[in-house]
């Protein structure tokens, strides 16, 4: 069995406990079999046989995936998906190739299973026109999968009908054996709820925003979008989810304000002025993820968010660094 097969066997099984030594054999896999990860370990002078704890591991700039081709053992597969970033036509998008497709799907389903329940309880129902009109888009992949699992008989996107996303809703309520998630994109929930705030087909619903203005908006905080939101969907905490292009799993708020997630996706904090100081204690900071789902690409990330990690490993998302892009899970402070 090849390290890649047997990574992937032990992926689902992985734990709190387990997921740390996992991390360090991936990192020194990576190490020598990601292309451009190895030379930004040598550029920095990181010996990887000196690095024995998980703060120790260099993590690759986000924007590597703009300028390179970030892909372990890039020479002996072709990618069978392409994943592209969400931007304006005046920024260069992240590219995230995938060696298979249905890895990122039930890795996606599974963790949305373990906060959720099992996808044949729910009707998914989507609001993403941005990233329908795009193309491209790892989060409408996932949530097709979703819909998929699930048999509903409802469609699962809208683009910009509004109508027809009511009556959906308002079907799907009518089935007594499934609750209903709203996902949407954060400029389309709130014009929705300007336009039929009051409307019963809003009311009971589990909400799951992902972030994103993309420009459509003024950017506002997190706590202030949720208050906003809730005026027209009911006072039911609503839901976040937290991913990306270059990750291939995510993490969930339940309402609460703050990211949970599973063993396989792991956050620690950086000092902002020294990407080189990561800490799996430090209250706040820039974040860097551990997805060891990333098994073909990169699974350390430096991502350009802020955030607050709290003593039991969940995390609120603050915002952005300066003179960062503008993402699709941004949150401007």
């Amino acid at each position: 069995m090849s390290f890649r097969e047997e990574h992937l066997h032990h992926l689902p099984l992985l734990t709190t406990g387990t997921a740390e030594a996992a991390a360090l054999r991936l990192f020194q896999y990576q190490a020598q079999h990601c292309l451009p990860y190895r030379d930004y370990l040598v550029a920095l002078g990181r010996k990887p046989a000196a690095v024995t704890r998980v703060e120790d591991i260099p993590f690759l700039p986000i924007e590597f995936f703009k300028t390179h081709d970030v892909r372990t053992d890039a020479t002996e597969w072709e990618p069978q998906e392409v994943f592209l970033s969400s931007g304006t036509t005046q920024q260069q998008r992240s590219h995230h190739y995938v060696r298979d497709p249905q890895l990122y799907r039930r890795h996606a389903a599974r963790i949305f299973e373990q906060y959720y329940g099992p996808l044949t309880g729910w009707t998914v129902l989507a609001l993403l026109p941005s990233y329908l009109e795009q193309g491209q888009s790892s989060l409408v992949a996932m949530v097709d999968y979703f819909a998929q699992v699930s048999g509903q008989t409802q469609p699962a996107f809208f683009l910009h009908d509004h109508a027809a996303l009511l009556t959906a809703l308002r079907e799907a309520k009518q089935n007594s054996g499934r609750r209903v998630l709203l996902i949407g994109v954060s400029y389309a929930l709130l014009d929705l709820a300007a336009a039929y705030a009051g409307d019963p087909a809003l009311q009971g619903l589990t909400v799951l925003e992902t972030g994103g203005m993309k420009g459509r908006r003024r950017e506002m905080i997190r706590e202030e979008l949720h208050a906003e939101l809730q005026q027209a969907f009911g006072p039911a905490g609503i839901h976040s989810e937290y991913g990306m292009t270059e990750l291939l799993g995510q993490a969930y708020s339940l309402g609460d304000g703050r990211f949970h997630a599973p063993p396989q996706l792991r956050v620690l904090l950086r000092d902002p002025s020294d990407p080189f100081s990561v800490s799996a204690t430090r209250p706040a900071g820039a974040l860097n993820v551990i997805d060891l789902a990333n098994v073909d690409s990169c699974a350390f990330i430096e991502t350009k968010d802020l955030a607050r990690l709290h003593p039991d490993g969940s995390f609120e998302v603050l915002g952005r660094l300066d003179n960062s892009d503008i993402r699709g899970c941004n949150q401007m402070v």
